[in-house]
């Protein structure tokens, strides 16, 4: 899931070196804060929050096979 978060995410912003992504995991759920840069935030949300569902989706799609559930935070 890390690894699915920080290909998407840093092939959106302009400095991936500043992206940090810690997953935390629980009995059946998976919690994954992604911190990007101020300037680089709105990238990864994308307009009216599009990018960040359609990241979500798929990593949905990918906890699914696991029987498990994700979330995803992004965090300035």
């Amino acid at each position: 899931m890390k690894t699915l978060v920080s290909h998407l995410a840093g092939a959106l912003i302009d400095t991936p070196e500043s992206m940090t992504i810690e997953e935390k995991q629980d009995n059946d759920s998976i919690t994954i804060e992604l911190r990007v840069a101020s300037d680089d935030i709105g990238k990864v949300i994308g307009k009216q929050g599009r990018t960040a569902r359609a990241i979500r989706t798929l990593l949905s799609a990918v906890a699914e096979r696991d029987d498990k559930k994700v979330r995803l935070d992004i965090i300035e």
